[in-house]
């Protein structure tokens, strides 16, 4: 007698199939782990980033390069273009212009170069140029956010001191603002394309000028923050929209409301450099007529107190990613963790040897580099 082929048949036939499958993969998932160690199954789940496989990138660039690390490249910029380069060292993107004193830097998978003193703007990806400019006057600076929006700070004439003109990531202008008085160092955008933050210098010090809702047409600032009689350096825009200010004795962070928040004073020291990555930053802080002895401190940007050590030696360069930190010293690099636990570097860390800058590219790699040479360290 032939069984009817019921639709509660074909369900048991499916589900005990589906079964065997299942048992199949975790017998195969168990038989990989026991010969290849527990770790492959973490890796199943992990993911998985571009591991450097070359020993020294090769930027045909002209002189006065800089760098820059992009998602998964490296980019420069010299006197005779732009150059990307993936981890394994092969170059995705050339642009060939002249630059006198070239500038780059990344937010994410996209940069931004340009002359300073000079009017040659590059804002690219990986793989292409996005938008190809000529500023209106001089170039001081420029910054790009993570959405791909950037601004450009411009000296145009005696009369327009300080110019910012911000661009969509189509490379449209979607707002411009003249500053009457003092001149504008560096501008930033929130990272929601919504907030503009213009350093100012004036005979009276420094400030900072918000504009709110960037796409109106409004000339005054919402708010001012001012240390009186301090020197801010630098401003940077967080990832969660506060805007840290980095001044010649403390660090600030502001809201986007207008309040400050001082997060950490170092008075009567002075600054030799500093690094931030995410929520981590790093400071060099030297002590007063005392030669090279100093300290580093690595902190949130909550305000809390991560790591601090003394230290005795010049610092040439320092960078900062994943919550790593990397300085370079005369005799070579060290890679220490955000508290400041030191890690030795490897032995091709004497090929650093010469170099004048660092760049983090991942928690244990870092670009050591000169006006020749570009050579990976590892820790």
């Amino acid at each position: 007698m032939r069984s009817k082929n019921t639709p509660k048949t074909k369900t048991r036939m499916i589900i005990r199939f589906v079964t065997l499958l299942v048992s199949l993969a975790i017998f195969a998932i168990v038989a990989v782990s026991l010969i290849q160690g527990p770790a492959w199954i973490i890796n199943l789940f992990t993911p998985q980033y571009s591991e450097i496989s070359v020993d020294e990138f090769n930027f045909d660039v002209g002189r006065s390069r800089i760098f820059t690390k992009m998602d998964t490249s490296v980019a420069a910029a010299g006197t005779l273009g732009i150059s990307v380069h993936d981890f394994g060292g092969r170059e995705t993107l050339r642009d060939s212009f002249r630059m006198v004193q070239p500038a780059i830097n990344s937010n994410g998978n996209r940069s931004i170069a340009f002359d300073i003193g000079g009017s040659a703007v590059r804002v690219f990806s990986e793989t292409q140029i996005l938008s190809s400019i000529e500023a209106y006057g001089s170039v001081v600076s420029a910054t790009i956010n993570q959405n791909g929006w950037f601004c450009i700070v411009t000296q145009e004439s005696a009369g327009i001191r300080g110019a910012v003109t911000v661009y969509n990531n189509a490379g449209h202008e979607v707002y411009r603002v003249n500053l009457g008085t003092g001149f504008a160092l560096s501008a930033v955008l929130s990272p929601n394309n919504t907030s503009l933050a213009i350093l100012n210098f004036s005979e009276a010090g420094s400030k900072i000028n918000f504009y709110h809702g960037i796409d109106e047409d409004k000339s005054e600032p919402d708010f001012i923050f001012d240390i009186y009689g301090g020197l801010i350096i630098d401003i940077i825009y967080l990832s969660n929209g506060d805007l840290l200010v980095v001044s010649t004795d403390s660090l600030f962070v502001i809201d986007n409301s207008g309040n400050a928040t001082m997060l950490y004073s170092f008075l009567g020291e002075r600054l030799g450099g500093f690094t931030h990555h995410d929520n981590f930053v790093a400071l060099h802080l030297y002590n007063y007529g005392i030669g090279l002895q100093g300290r580093l401190v690595t902190l949130h940007t909550n305000g809390r107190i991560l790591g601090e050590l003394a230290i005795d030696r010049e610092i040439l360069s320092m960078s900062s990613v994943n919550n790593f930190l990397v300085i370079l010293l005369s005799e070579g690099v060290t890679f220490f963790n955000r508290e400041l636990e030191a890690f030795s570097a490897s032995d091709d860390s004497l090929s650093a040897a010469g170099a004048s800058r660092v760049l983090a590219i991942s928690s244990d790699v870092v670009l050591a580099t000169n006006d020749n040479t570009a050579v990976v360290i590892h820790r």
